[in-house]
């Protein structure tokens, strides 16, 4: 979070008088008919979440209410833009008190689930590096040494790192590093569950359509301001995979959002100002409709349950 706020500061800092004035006005005059649009996919994404959630519990033996697992996924998203990541655990906790699902069965479920998604993220990632390639390697071209020695040797000591830090992680018995070899096991159990289960093609159904989704959020979001809607949607597709990582940098993407969406414009030839501007109305956008959904889910959670509550 305090990281988030240094962004934000550091963001708007830069603007004067008149870039201020530029974003209020992108605000006020925005098409926001768009920006309901996008907030549509983006509930979509949200409920497909939840039904395929039930597709890893059913090899279980549970099958919850998709109204439960459907709030579970909204409270996860409210809980992980205070605290990152927390919203898995969240949603575990919360099948176990209202599905009596044992928790480390229904967190097993989502990490299985984050393969997939993690699956569809580097797919995202090598689509968009294949697509924009000769944008990509000029830029890299730019900021890269000319002496291409350099690089080579660079390229050549990361590997050789990386190579020496795998080998330590097998050997040694520090206990960080033994939960971090863990995960990584349950990660690859969580891939073999995915491809065992019953009902696969329907899980994979819809973890495309919830990523596709994801990029629909963004692209009609672009017809909300002038200076972005004639972008293409190389452009979306690389603004999505930047903006993304902004997620693990602070809580929500706040401040960092924003900031990725600029930047991955600059290289389509929008201004900063404008890009500042569409990536606050998105990121706005996109949290109040996680506060609101996420909010109401708490609430109604256990009226929702209220019979099983009055029956324990």
């Amino acid at each position: 979070m305090t990281l988030g706020v240094f962004l934000i500061w550091i963001s708007l800092s830069k603007l004067t008088p008149e870039d201020v004035e530029s974003v209020k006005i992108s605000f006020k005059t925005a098409n926001y008919w768009w920006v309901f649009l996008s907030l549509l996919f983006g509930i979509l994404s949200h409920l497909s979440r939840a039904y395929r959630w039930k597709f890893t519990l059913e090899p279980l033996g549970y099958k919850p209410k998709f109204l439960n697992t459907a709030m579970a996924v909204f409270i996860a998203y409210l809980v992980n833009l205070g605290i990152p990541r927390a919203g898995e655990l969240s949603r575990a906790a919360i099948l176990t008190e209202y599905e009596d699902v044992p928790f480390e069965k229904g967190f097993g479920t989502i990490v299985a689930e984050r393969v997939a998604d993690l699956i569809m993220y580097v797919l995202l990632i090598l689509l968009a590096f294949f697509a924009q390639y000769e944008l990509i390697k000029n830029e890299l071209i730019k900021k890269l040494p000319q002496n291409p020695l350099y690089t080579i040797t660079a390229i050549a000591v990361l590997l050789f790192g990386v190579f020496l830090l795998f080998k330590w992680m097998k050997k040694t018995e520090k206990p960080l590093i033994i939960k971090l070899r863990t995960f990584i096991s349950d990660l690859i159990i969580g891939v073999k569950s995915i491809l065992t289960m019953k009902k696969k093609w329907a899980f994979l159904f819809h973890t495309i359509f919830i990523w596709v989704m994801y990029i629909l959020m963004l692209y009609v979001a672009k017809f909300a301001i002038p200076e972005t809607s004639d972008i293409s949607i190389n452009a979306v597709l690389i603004s999505f995979v930047i903006a993304t990582f902004s997620y693990a940098a602070t809580s929500g993407g706040i401040g960092a959002y924003p900031i990725a969406i600029q930047s991955a414009l600059l290289l389509y030839g929008v201004s900063e100002v404008a890009g500042l501007s569409f990536g606050w109305i998105i990121w706005t956008s996109q949290t109040l409709m996680i506060l609101v959904f996420g909010g109401l889910s708490f609430l109604f959670l256990p009226l929702f349950n209220k019979s099983k509550n009055i029956n324990s």
